[in-house]
Parts: C-alpha cells; sequence; structure tokens
C-alpha cells in the first residue's frame, strides 16, 4: 500500500535515506555547513561536528561532499566508518587512496611517502585536499589518533596541508581526547543540536512542499507534539510522520491529528 496518491504526494516526503532534494538548511545546520566549509577553506587541519543519533550529520556530510565536488579548488572525499575494528595501519592507507594514490605496499613508511607525494601534487594543482570521515566516533584507537595527529604535521606555508573533518556522535570527543595533542588540534568544533519547535514546523512544511503538498496536513498540535516526542531530531521526526501518514491513510482521513500522532508514537515505542 502506498499513501502518496491518497494525499497527492509525488514522492514520498519523510524517506530517512540523506536526499538532498529535501534537505532543510535549519539555522543548526546552515551554521554547522558555514563553521566546516571556513575550517576547510581556511585550512584549519581538523573540524569536528557533534552531534547525537538522527540530529542530521550524515545529511551535512553528504551536502558538503556535493559542495566541494563542485568546486575546481578542491579534491574532497567521503570515508564512512562501517565497524570499530579498525587499525590505524588501514585508516593510513585508505587515507592514501581517497587522496588518489594508487598504493601498492603496507609499509607505513612508503604510505606516508604517497600521502606526501600526492598532498604536494594536489598543492601544486591549486587544490585543496578534504577528507571528511562519517560515523568518526567508531574511531577508537589511541594508535588512529596519532596518525591523525601526524598527518596533521604536514603543512606548507598556506597551512595544513590535509583537512579533515569529522562527523560523529559525543563519544568522538572522548575519543579525540584519547590523543591530548590531536585534541589540542581541532580547529574547530561544531554542537549539532536537533531542531526547535519552530524549526521542527518548517521541517515537515518544507517536506512536505518538496513532494508536492501545499495544503495545511499536519494540525499544529500534532506537529508540537511530534516534536516533543521526538526531541527535534530529524530521522525520529521523519519515522514518526511517515507512519503518521500510513495510519491516517488506513483510517482514510485526510489529515493529521494529535490522536493519531499519539497512536504512532505507542506503536513505535517512542512513549
Amino acid at each position: 500500500m502506498n499513501y502518496n496518491a491518497h494525499f497527492g504526494f509525488k514522492i514520498s516526503p519523510f524517506s530517512t535515506s540523506p536526499d538532498d532534494k529535501f534537505y532543510y538548511n535549519s539555522p543548526n545546520h546552515s551554521k554547522a555547513i558555514t563553521k566546516l566549509v571556513h575550517a576547510a577553506e581556511t585550512r584549519r587541519g581538523l573540524a569536528v561536528l557533534i552531534g547525537d543519533i538522527g540530529t542530521g550529520k550524515t545529511t551535512i556530510s553528504r551536502k558538503l561532499l556535493d559542495y566541494f565536488s563542485s568546486r575546481d579548488d578542491y579534491h574532497a572525499s567521503l570515508l564512512v566508518i562501517l565497524h570499530s575494528e579498525i587499525t590505524a595501519s588501514w585508516l593510513l592507507k585508505r587515507i592514501a587512496v581517497q587522496l588518489g594514490a594508487k598504493v601498492e605496499t603496507d609499509t607505513k613508511i612508503q604510505i606516508i611517502q604517497h600521502v606526501i607525494q600526492r598532498l604536494d601534487a594536489l598543492n601544486k594543482a591549486g587544490k585543496k585536499p578534504i577528507i571528511m570521515i562519517d560515523e568518526a566516533n567508531m574511531l577508537k584507537d589511541k594508535e588512529i589518533m596519532e596518525e591523525f595527529r601526524g598527518l596533521l604535521n604536514i603543512q606548507n606555508n598556506k597551512g595544513h596541508m590535509l583537512c579533515f573533518l569529522m562527523f560523529g556522535m559525543p563519544e568522538l570527543e572522548v575519543n579525540l581526547r584519547l590523543d591530548p595533542p590531536l585534541y589540542e588540534r581541532i580547529g574547530i568544533k561544531q554542537i549539532l543540536r536537533p531542531l526547535n519547535e519552530e524549526s521542527t514546523k518548517l521541517y515537515i512544511e518544507h517536506r512536505l512542499n518538496v513532494a508536492g503538498k501545499r495544503e495545511p496536513l499536519f494540525l499544529d498540535e500534532s506537529i508540537n507534539l511530534i516534536h516533543n516526542i521526538s526531541k527535534g531530531k530529524p530521522r525520529l521526526i521523519n519515522i514518526m510522520c511517515d507512519n503518521a501518514l500510513l495510519e491516517a491513510f488506513i483510517e482514510k482521513k485526510t489529515f493529521i491529528s494529535t490522536e493519531i500522532i499519539q497512536q504512532t508514537a505507542e506503536d513505535l515505542g517512542f512513549k
């Protein structure tokens, strides 16, 4: 069953997958992007975006990747950490590959030479190398932090030759403290906070508009309840709205009442 036709949507408005069409530039997200772009442009070396699960860190990382990739003066890549068993040697080699090096060795000194050669080539080509690391909180090894510190030592008269933008949950900050000298080198740190009540309302309306719905669909009281239950986290807002629309479709309703939100929250175990 699909509720899109019932409500007149062109596309589903509340998918939890990152989709640039639905990006809502809340004040918090706008501030985070501005700071991270500034870190890259001014070669700050290391910038960190910290936020709880579901606050939009991955969305911002994809938005920044699109931005940097559209510019001729950047060489940007995104590395997503999938588990916590990553070793320092694997990460160092992966960074070299992200920079465009062809690495056929596992010897640390040779890998670092590849990194330096690529950074030098990119610098001569007028490009700023940016490596964004999503789910960086999965990096929990002190040796890994020491490798980052070593790479940040590679500088020229313009500043750091390589910039890392890290995205992660609050424990990322704890992990960075495993190497105090690295923690002291954080050039910019931003906390990504949940949406407030007004931003939650605008966020929901924005996604509905992109999906093709212009008329009001969620009652103001329903949006307030969604905000209170989701604590303003975009991912939870999406899940609640998606399930509420399905519930309304099943009940043949044309708007989303507080009763539907309450039922949805109970079904999802959010209350």
